[in-house]
C-alpha cells in the first residue's frame, strides 16, 4: 500500500511562522493545476503499481481549489493509480474562511472524506498575532458545520507555546475541541524558523520570543488532559480518539512509499528520496515542456538507521530492535538507549523501545544521540 500527497502551493495571506512553499497570488493557478494533473500522468510508475490507500491534499491551502480543480485532478489520479480494496482516506487541508457552507457542500461531492482544518485557537488575540486569515467565530463555526453536512472524519490543528497563549486559554482551546467531538487533534509548539515573519519580529523586539518553559507547561498539560478525555497520544503531535489515527501520515512514520506531486512536495519509495524545485514558476514551465524537475538522493543505510530511528521515536510503535539489526545498528543503538532507559525518558517491551511521556519532551534530542555516523 502507498500515498499519495499533492502540494497545493496557494495562500490568501501568509502566517507569522510559516516556512513553507506557497504563493500569495492566485494568478497562476490554472496553469499549476494543469501542471499538477501533467505530473501525475509522468509520475504513474513510481510507486510501482502498488494501490493507493490514502490521498492527501496539503499546501498552502488546498481549500482554495474549486470543486472543478478538484474533479479534475481526482479523474487523473483515479484515471493512473490502482486503489487499494479497503476504502481510500481522502484528506484536504482547510482554512476555516474557506468553509462556508458552499464550499463544505461542495467538498462533498468530491472523495473527499477526510477535513484536516486549520483552526490554530479559538482566541482573537493568538489568531491576529499568527496573523490567520480567519477570526474566532469562523474557528467555531466552520467545524459545526462540516459535521452537519456529514464531515464526521475530522481533524483540527491547534498551536500551543505562542506567548500570546496563556495557560487559561491553552485550556480553552482544548475544552473547544473536546466540546465540539473533534475526533483527531494535531497540536503543534509554536517554532521560530528562519526568514519568517516571526523571527524577524522577534528579532526587531516587536514580538515577544518563544519561552521554552512556557511551551513545555502547556505540552504537559496537552498529555494530561487529553488522555483523560480518551486520546490516544499516537505520535508526538498527533494525538486521536480510538479508531481515528490520520492513515496516511502513520504510513509516512511507518516507512511506507509515498509519492509527492507539485513544487516541494517529496517522495520516497523505500531507498531513495527525492524533492520537486519549490518555485511554482519553474515547476509550471518544467511540465509545461513534459519534463521533471526534481532532486534526489540514494539513502545509506546510515541514513535509513537514522531515518529510522527519528521516525520511529515519535510515535506510539517506537523503534523495534528487530528492524534496527536488519540495517545493522542494533548494537549502537542498544549501547545508546542505555543512559534513557535509566533515567526514565524510554522504557523497552521486548524488542520495542519507546520513549515516556517524560522522554517525549526531548525527542529530538534523544534521536539525535541515538543517531550513527
Amino acid at each position: 500500500m502507498a500515498g499519495l500527497y499533492l502540494h497545493i502551493p496557494f495562500c490568501k495571506q501568509a502566517c507569522h511562522y510559516c516556512n513553507f512553499h506557497f504563493s500569495t497570488s492566485l494568478k497562476m493557478k490554472d496553469e499549476m493545476v494543469a501542471a499538477i494533473l501533467r505530473e501525475l500522468a509522468l509520475q504513474k510508475d513510481y510507486l510501482e503499481g502498488e494501490p493507493l490507500e490514502t490521498i492527501y491534499f496539503g499546501g498552502g491551502t488546498p481549500s482554495l481549489l474549486g470543486q472543478h480543480d478538484l474533479d479534475l485532478i481526482f479523474g487523473e489520479i483515479f484515471k493512473h493509480y490502482p486503489v487499494s480494496a479497503q476504502p481510500l482516506e481522502v484528506t484536504l487541508e482547510a482554512n476555516p474562511d474557506d468553509l462556508n457552507s458552499l464550499k463544505i457542500n461542495e467538498l462533498k461531492q468530491t472523495p473527499v472524506n477526510r477535513l484536516s482544518i486549520g483552526i490554530q485557537s479559538f482566541s482573537e488575540e493568538d489568531l491576529r498575532f499568527m496573523n490567520r486569515a480567519h477570526n474566532a467565530t469562523e474557528a467555531l463555526t466552520c467545524i459545526q458545520n462540516a459535521q452537519q453536512a456529514g464531515f464526521e472524519n475530522l481533524s483540527a490543528d491547534l498551536i500551543y507555546g505562542s506567548p500570546t497563549t496563556s495557560h487559561e486559554q491553552w485550556a480553552a482551546n482544548l475544552a473547544q475541541v473536546f466540546a465540539l467531538k473533534i475526533p483527531h487533534l494535531s497540536s503543534y509548539c509554536l517554532t521560530v524558523e528562519p526568514k519568517t515573519a516571526l523571527a524577524h519580529m522577534i528579532k526587531k523586539g516587536t514580538a515577544r520570543p518563544v519561552d521554552d518553559e512556557h511551551a513545555a507547561r502547556q505540552f504537559e498539560f496537552l498529555m494530561e488532559k487529553t488522555a483523560a478525555a480518551g486520546y490516544e497520544h499516537y505520535e508526538i503531535s498527533n494525538l486521536a480518539l480510538p479508531g481515528h489515527y490520520s492513515r496516511h501520515n502513520t504510513s509516512y512514520w511507518q516507512g511506507k512509499k509515498y509519492l509527492g506531486i507539485g513544487p516541494s512536495a517529496h517522495s520516497f519509495n523505500g531507498l531513495s528520496r527525492q524533492w520537486n524545485v519549490a518555485n511554482n514558476a519553474a515547476y509550471i514551465r518544467s511540465l509545461q515542456a513534459g519534463e521533471l524537475s526534481f532532486e534526489m538522493e540514494t539513502l545509506t543505510p546510515v541514513q535509513r538507521y537514522n531515518e529510522y530511528v527519528m521516525t520511529g521515536l515519535r510515535t506510539v510503535w517506537g523503534c523495534n530492535l528487530l528492524k534496527i539489526k536488519e540495517l545493522g545498528f542494533d548494537a549502537h543503538f542498544t549501547e545508546g538507549a542505555k543512559v534513557f532507559l535509566a533515567d526514565g525518558s524510554m522504557e523497552r517491551d521486548g524488542d520495542v523501545f519507546r520513549l515516556t511521556p517524560a522522554g517525549r519532551f526531548l525527542a529530538d534530542g534523544i534521536a539525535a544521540e541515538l543517531f550513527a555516523e
